[in-house]
């Protein structure tokens, strides 16, 4: 069976289990619980984390803004975002900071880009921090090109350094039909480049290509990428996508593959039919088939990372995912293949902090998730739960 049902139960969203590789497994016996401190509010769409070396984060706000947090404090910091097309789901998106920032200072946005009002495209922008965190320089466009909505609909664009320091990105589709499955546009696909030069990398699948849109592609078919993140020791990359009324989907990279999102149905439909499958194996037999999807419902998935350190306990490796309508914080907990054994649902998170949009693991093992409500957004650190007392 394809999909498997999903039912909101009280607060908790509760996924049944169902036959089949793609199925989703039911929530096993919750972890002994998590701790969540709120470190940052009175934050606009926080879209992203980036952690610096010296403990401080970048913090990228959908309207254009971006916030350094640092011992408590939340500073603005100047840059000029004044080409940003902040509109819908648009705006200043992903955020990762550069390998060497020790030294660079660089990290990389993704950003919907406009000119005189008219929309561009969705861009990748590489930024220089001043050494008071006071202000960032632009330093050079390190990928342009990518498609664009003017509404902002299915902007993606989430960039994860990969353990081989390659820089990896998902991209939304932006609500076009034929643009999941076209391999000469960067939209709707993952994305492998070099993070200093936006160029494609050594054993990218199609780097035989006369296209450079092409050479730069992963994976493809996919409708909007939300989530980009390595599995620790194994270099599996796994993705958090949204699905259209139904069946979002958490996807095991795989190189080259095709994830079965055609909304053109074969090029026969220029109008974005939504009621196509997510990953069609009709007619994409070889289609590859997601780890895990919400059913006949959706959550609007958005960020996802990997629980890393044994303060975690049964919980360490788990994947989190988060998600922006349904509220929740999802941990998927997966077998050395990545399939999805069994799923909890962390009551902490149960409708109590609103729409959440980004999780990263820091450097110490905790993990830090953002709230999108757009109104004092937050960001929340999250750790196990000090044993209690017998």
């Amino acid at each position: 069976m394809r999909r498997c049902l999903a039912a909101l139960l009280t607060s908790s969203m509760m996924l049944t289990a169902c036959s089949g590789a793609t199925g989703s497994p039911a929530p096993d016996t919750p972890s002994r619980g998590f701790r969540v401190e709120e470190i940052a509010h009175g934050l606009t769409h926080g879209w992203d984390v980036g952690f610096l070396p010296d403990g401080a984060l970048l913090v990228p706000q959908r309207p254009g803004k971006l916030a350094l947090l640092r011992e408590g404090r939340v500073l603005d910091v100047r840059a000029d975002f004044s080409d940003v097309l902040v509109e819908g789901e648009g705006g200043l998106l992903g955020l990762v900071p550069a390998a060497d920032f020790a030294t660079s200072r660089e990290f990389t946005t993704c950003q919907t880009h406009q000119e005189n009002g008219r929309a561009v495209d969705v861009r990748l922008v590489t930024w220089r921090l001043a050494a008071d965190g006071a202000s960032a320089e632009k330093v050079r466009v390190l990928l342009s090109g990518l498609p664009v909505n003017p509404s902002g609909r299915h902007s993606g664009c989430r960039p994860t350094l990969g353990p081989d320091g390659a820089l990896l990105v998902g991209t939304g589709d932006t609500a076009k039909a034929t643009v999941a499955q076209d391999r000469h546009s960067l939209g709707g696909k993952v994305l492998r480049i070099d993070a200093k030069t936006g160029e494609p990398l050594p054993g990218n699948p199609f780097l035989s290509s006369a296209d450079p849109a092409e050479r730069r592609i992963l994976t493809y078919g996919h409708r909007n990428v939300q989530g980009v993140a390595i599995r620790p020791g194994t270099g599996q990359i796994v993705t958090a996508e949204h699905g259209p009324s139904f069946d979002d989907e958490v996807n095991l990279v795989r190189p080259g593959g095709n994830y079965g999102w055609d909304p053109s149905k074969g090029g026969t439909d220029d109008q974005y039919d939504e009621t196509v499958p997510m990953t069609d194996t009709t007619r994409f037999p070889d289609a590859v088939r997601p780890l895990w999807t919400s059913g006949s419902t959706t959550q609007a998935i958005s960020g996802d990372a990997f629980l890393t350190g044994p303060q975690w306990g049964a919980d360490e490796g788990a994947l989190a995912v988060v998600a922006l309508k349904g509220q929740k914080l999802l941990l998927l907990h997966l077998d050395a293949d990545a399939k999805v054994t069994s799923v909890t649902l962390p009551p902490e998170f149960d409708d109590r902090f609103g729409r959440l949009r980004a999780v990263r693991s820091a450097p110490d093992g905790s993990l830090y998730v953002t709230t999108s409500n757009g109104d004092n957004d937050k960001v929340l650190r999250v750790t196990p739960a000090p044993p209690q007392p017998e």
